[in-house]
């Protein structure tokens, strides 16, 4: 699911809307993508942000951990906005640009699986490039986790060829060694990546915030290619309805298609219960039944014996669950994204964890 958060804040002047500066936020499964975001808003002061949030899966976990106030929100799509680029994310672009009230940057934070490349085309290569200014893609890394076959996932090597800024992430988790050679694979990948090393998300926002580091003429190639396919597109549809391919808006569409899912075989799960967990059940599951195909898994979870709303993270191997007060309705909501997961029997070990 795809949705936009723009936090609102005092003294802002009213900056012209042609220009804007987009930071892309990438990087694998679990490797703190949203923990940056939380980061920069908290840290912004006067700068007004929009965000827009892309999950693959179809509850949207990250936007509801945003630290923010007031938020204007939008939901537009589901799925990996890379991979059908996207009239929704084309279309969240023109609404945040087209406010009255005067938005100084916007973040995309992508899926974990995502590819940035189309992502990145979608400003450069479309009619947005009139109106914005790539800033950078930023490419998240778990430093513990993190290794040269990750997965063996064309996503995650992606994420660091495209990456303009590698930051390092959960270094305090990793040994030195393990650092050093993180650092040579990334040289030997992206050559001129800037590499900044944090633990939670923690970097100061000169770093990585209007540092106009996207060198453009380096994506002219895929541009002149995308183009090529589009007007021979348009060449094999010439004779079909003139409105066709406008028939969402005014705005320009291009789609530029990453088959990375299919070359990675990643998928999601959702699961919503309007029912509480038993505790220990649900701790039984995680231990003893979790699928070993599941790479992520995160959630709100509702558990019958405690009066606080809990946060899950599961990455890998590790997990952790953070109690805090609800500002909602009870209910467990939770997203697995692995390969070859079965959505029936994971649906039915859940299930077994309720309180009916």
């Amino acid at each position: 699911m795809t949705q936009v958060t723009i936090p609102q804040s005092e003294s802002i002047p009213n900056i012209p809307k042609r220009g804007m500066p987009i930071t892309i936020i990438t990087g694998f499964l679990g490797s703190g993508k949203t923990t940056l975001l939380n980061q920069i808003l908290h840290n912004k002061q006067d700068l007004k942000v929009a965000v827009l949030v892309n999950e693959f899966g179809d509850i949207n976990i990250d936007s509801q951990l945003l630290v923010s106030t007031e938020d204007d929100m939008m939901e537009l799509s589901n799925g990996c906005i890379c991979c059908s680029i996207n009239d929704g994310l084309v279309d969240a672009a023109y609404r945040v640009l087209e406010r009255d009230d005067g938005v100084d940057y916007m973040v995309i934070e992508t899926t974990g699986v995502a590819d940035p490349l189309p992502i990145a085309l979608t400003f450069l290569g479309t009619e947005l490039r009139y109106l914005t200014s790539l800033d950078s893609i930023i490419t998240v890394v778990d430093a513990e986790a993190f290794n040269r076959e990750h997965f063996h996932s064309e996503a995650a090597l992606k994420q660091i060829t495209y990456g303009d800024i590698i930051l390092l992430n959960k270094t305090d988790l990793a040994t030195p060694d393990k650092l050093a050679d993180l650092e040579t694979f990334i040289k030997e990948t992206k050559a001129n990546a800037k590499i900044l090393h944090t633990t939670y998300g923690q970097v100061a926002l000169p770093l990585i915030i209007d540092v106009d580091l996207v060198k453009k003429d380096e994506y002219a190639p895929f541009m002149e290619e995308d183009e090529h396919h589009y007007q021979h597109h348009e060449h094999e549809h010439e004779h079909e309805d003139e409105h066709h391919h406008h028939h969402h808006n005014e705005h320009e569409h291009h789609h530029h298609h990453s088959h990375h899912l299919e070359n990675d075989g990643f998928v999601s799960i959702s699961y919503e219960s309007d029912q509480p967990f038993d505790v220990y059940k649900f701790e039984h599951f995680l231990n003893e039944q979790m699928p070993d195909n599941v790479f992520r898994a995160k959630g709100i979870l509702w558990f019958s014996d405690s009066e606080l709303r809990h946060i899950f993270q599961l990455s890998g191997p590790r997990y952790h669950i953070d109690g805090e007060e609800w500002s909602t309705m009870p209910k467990n909501q939770l997203v697995f994204i692995g390969r070859n997961l079965k959505k029936n029997e994971v649906h039915s070990l859940l299930d077994q964890c309720l309180v009916l």
